[in-house]
């Protein structure tokens, strides 16, 4: 099996990004974007996904966190549509319901080509070490978008804000490896249609 992989480059005024992302790894990363925080739940999606990510990103970190972390989801989500390929043999669908102590949080994916994002994480803080949490959602929804995904998030529970924004880069995580994870039954592409 060829191996899933994408190298993906996105340069403007704002930022630089050079992305390389593995579907089939081994939870390898190797990234610094600048903020502490976003490299710690990045490092999580990686490694409970079993991807590897890697890369260098360089931001105007200097204005604010938004376009460095926003322009990584984009990124991201290309990454994650390249790699995927044809789609022939995937599952398509994933799901997962993550645990951190208080935080229960529900994430789930259709890799069906349309995008569309719904989320009703619940932060009750401006900022979590240096990154700020209204940027948890710029970041899904850009991957969503960029990588032409349903992505929903539920919380289920949680009070604590980086337990339940861990919960979310877990959860997406696992519920993206059952999706993007191949089934021997599966001929084609898993859709009644023919294609996705």
């Amino acid at each position: 099996m060829a191996e899933r992989s994408a190298e993906i480059k996105r340069f403007t005024s704002e930022t630089e990004i050079r992305l390389n992302f593995c579907i089939d790894g081994q939870g390898d990363f190797d990234l610094e974007t600048g903020i502490p925080f976003f490299d710690h739940m990045l490092n999580g999606f990686t490694r409970h996904g079993l991807f590897d990510l890697s890369g260098k990103i360089r931001g105007d970190i200097e204005v604010d966190s938004h376009h460095t972390i926003e322009d990584t989801g984009i990124v991201l989500g290309e990454a994650i549509r390249e790699a995927i390929g044809d789609k022939r043999g995937i599952r398509r669908f994933g799901q997962a319901i993550l645990p951190m102590d208080e935080a229960l949080v529900l994430c789930a994916i259709d890799l069906s080509g349309r995008p569309y994002y719904s989320s009703d994480l619940t932060f009750t803080c401006e900022k979590i070490g240096d990154m700020d949490t209204e940027m948890v959602r710029e970041f899904f929804y850009a991957i969503s978008y960029s990588a032409g995904m349903n992505l929903h998030f539920k919380q289920l529970s949680g009070v604590n804000n980086h337990h339940i924004a861990e919960c979310a880069f877990k959860a997406f995580a696992k519920a993206l490896d059952m999706a993007t994870s191949l089934d021997e039954r599966i001929t084609g592409v898993l859709s009644t249609k023919g294609s996705l």
